[in-house]
């Protein structure tokens, strides 16, 4: 399998670099500042940050803008999966950046949902405006009721009501809803609760200033609160939405949440990359900087292991990123479902233990907010729970390899 990236894709990774370099990495402690400084002088850490707003302009002018979404004629600067990996590592290393670039989650995810899956209307209305980046949009699916592992259990009622449907639910964990932003929540409740199990489903564009949405609360990671963009817990109370803003039909919203989340799970496993490759570099350098014992952490056998098996392992995941950015390409998310569900658990897993080595070299700092580690540990364990946890992946994957096997017979002992 080749792994060659085309030479727009190696063009475009060298412009990354330098903006990264340029405009990223000195700024990420003027960005948590700003979000701090609007906390304290204005009461309010949900603004908008202006540096990343001033950064947009800089990364659109770059050829920097809405690379994740392939095939489709409203963005013709999207890349293919394979194309895009090496992009979205890099914008995975710190953890705002994607935003800039019009690249973050789950504007992605609703935006390649809306691609493939809304009208012609609807994508006027919603697609293009987020194409351009001017506001943010949410997913609405989990809720606390319920063990939304199994998204069938969701509880949300979408209930026909002449040329509307109403909505009635509680969701919780919903990423980007207390960004004044936000504009759209595509939502996924039952229309139909006596349907088989796997068309009960529904999904519905909520405009975010329809009457009866409350935000109820900001949801901390390990007592980061993510803000401006941060995750909430919301309660749609008779919320009344036009009929037309159904995506596909009903009982197609199951269908349409695992078209979505393939997509969405290798992006978070790319970005995942680039925040173990960082933790790594990190960590790096913080050992050949520091003395004990008479020499450098670096020299010691302890630290050489761990250097190697990280390099190993972020080297595993990178190429199983690729493998499966790959078969996405050629023969489809459906073919890919394997890879995607592996790669889901690799790369979280590598980047916690690449992290939690970077933290212990880096000492009490590393638990600080001097540097990026301690914040980055606690969003990259909620990874293992996001878009499917590793439980209901490893499920996944046991079952396909056991379809291998079916009707086979085992050997007899000799």
């Amino acid at each position: 399998m080749n792994f060659d990236y085309s030479e727009r894709c190696q063009a475009l990774r060298q412009k990354l670099l330098q903006f990264m370099d340029a405009h990223i990495y000195p700024n990420e402690q003027a960005f948590k500042l700003e979000v701090d400084r609007n906390g304290t002088e204005q009461g309010n850490r949900w603004i908008p940050t202006e540096l990343i707003e001033r950064l947009k302009p800089l990364a659109r002018e770059q050829g920097l803008w809405n690379l994740f979404l392939p095939r489709s004629a409203r963005a013709p600067e999207g890349l293919s999966n394979l194309d895009y990996a090496p992009l979205c590592e890099i914008m995975g290393r710190v953890a705002w950046a994607p935003e800039v670039f019009n690249c973050s989650a789950p504007d992605t995810g609703n935006m390649e949902t809306l691609a493939r899956y809304g009208s012609e209307q609807q994508q006027r209305t919603w697609l293009e405006p987020l194409l351009r980046g001017e506001f943010r949009s949410a997913f609405a699916m989990t809720e606390p009721g319920v063990a939304s592992s199994d998204a069938t259990n969701i509880e949300t009622r979408i209930e026909r009501d002449g040329d509307d449907y109403v909505v009635s639910g509680r969701k919780w964990w919903i990423s980007g809803a207390g960004d004044p932003r936000c504009k759209i929540f595509i939502t996924m409740g039952k229309t139909d609760f006596a349907a088989a199990r796997h068309q009960q489903q529904s999904m519905l564009l909520v405009p975010a200033d329809t009457p009866g949405i409350t935000i109820v609360r900001p949801l901390p990671v390990f007592g980061y609160d993510d803000a401006p963009h941060g995750h909430c817990e919301i309660v749609f109370e008779r919320v009344r939405v036009p009929a037309a803003n159904l995506l596909l039909g009903e009982g197609r919203g199951f269908e349409i949440a695992q078209g979505r989340l393939g997509p969405g799970r290798i992006h978070h496993c790319m970005r995942t990359v680039g925040v173990a490759e960082r933790a790594l570099e990190l960590m790096c350098l913080r050992l050949q900087s520091r003395v004990a014992f008479g020499r450098k952490l670096s020299e010691q056998g302890v630290w050489r292991e761990r250097i190697a098996e990280a390099r190993i392992q972020i080297d595993t995941a990178r190429l199983l990123t690729l493998k499966t950015a790959a078969l996405m390409d050629t023969v489809g998310n459906k073919q890919a479902q394997a890879e995607i569900a592996m790669i889901k658990v690799l790369a979280p897993n590598v980047a916690q233990q690449v992290l939690d080595w970077a933290i212990q070299a880096h000492g009490a700092a590393g638990v600080s907010d001097d540097f990026p580690l301690a914040a980055q540990w606690a969003g990259n364990r909620t990874l293992r729970l996001a878009d499917g946890p590793d439980e209901v992946h490893r499920n996944a994957i046991a079952k396909l390899e056991l379809a291998k096997y079916h009707g086979a017979t085992a050997p007899a002992p000799r």
